[in-house]
């Protein structure tokens, strides 16, 4: 017989905090959930849940270094977001962010679930109050001097758009009218062409780069 951690659709999460009593009272939260599997060997994970007081720097190193150990998506859960955290947690490559209040087990699952499939973001009212230095041209990653970012197509803003107001690649599609391997492709293209790391990282170049 298989054991509980069994089972294609339980996704491997491995949860950090900064004490252990918060570790401990989120891991034993989401042990009770059909669809994750909470192990205690990062090596193992598919997923981690970082758990912060803020998305400052020492958070951005934590996310950098769970993915330098092969993560494929690393989720920030912290009691304070704003823009800018939301860009550090984003260019530290973090698949998506959310606000420790609004941390159910049911919606930590749901967004752990949403971001390995590649539907993760920063949360939709974070990207409606950026301020002021959000509206200036970003440089490209790969280019030097005072060049503004390259232009995107019209098609990409508007995938962007739908990406910042919390879409998924399904409600995008039927949005715009396309195929879901198209929106894939627009982000894809987006991604590559900037040298970024994922959806979240790609909404908040465009924010710096004004273009959403």
């Amino acid at each position: 017989m298989a054991g509980p951690d069994a089972g294609p659709r339980r996704i491997p999460t491995y949860v950090v905090a900064g004490d252990p009593i918060s570790r401990a009272g989120l891991a034993t939260q989401l042990r009770g959930r059909h669809d994750l599997a909470v192990v205690d060997d990062v090596e193992r994970a598919a997923v981690a849940v970082l758990v912060a007081d803020a998305v400052d720097e020492a958070a951005a190193q934590a996310v950098r270094a769970l993915r330098g150990r092969g993560l494929l998506d690393v989720l920030v859960v912290a009691t304070a977001i704003d823009d800018r955290g939301v860009r550090r947690a984003a260019e530290a490559g973090a698949c998506a962010v959310l606000r420790r209040v609004d941390a159910s087990p049911e919606k930590l699952a749901a967004v752990v679930v949403s971001a390995v499939n590649g539907h993760g973001g920063p949360p939709p009212d974070l990207l409606c109050s950026a301020p002021p230095e959000v509206g200036r041209p970003l440089q490209d990653p790969h280019q030097r001097g005072d060049a503004p970012a390259r232009g995107f197509s019209e098609r990409e803003v508007e995938v962007l758009r739908l990406v910042a107001d919390g879409l998924d690649t399904a409600e995008i599609a039927s949005r715009i009218a396309c195929s879901e391997r198209t929106v894939k492709n627009v982000i894809h293209d987006v991604t590559a062409r900037y040298g970024l790391r994922n959806r979240c990282h790609a909404v908040a170049y465009a924010l710096r780069a004004g273009v959403i």
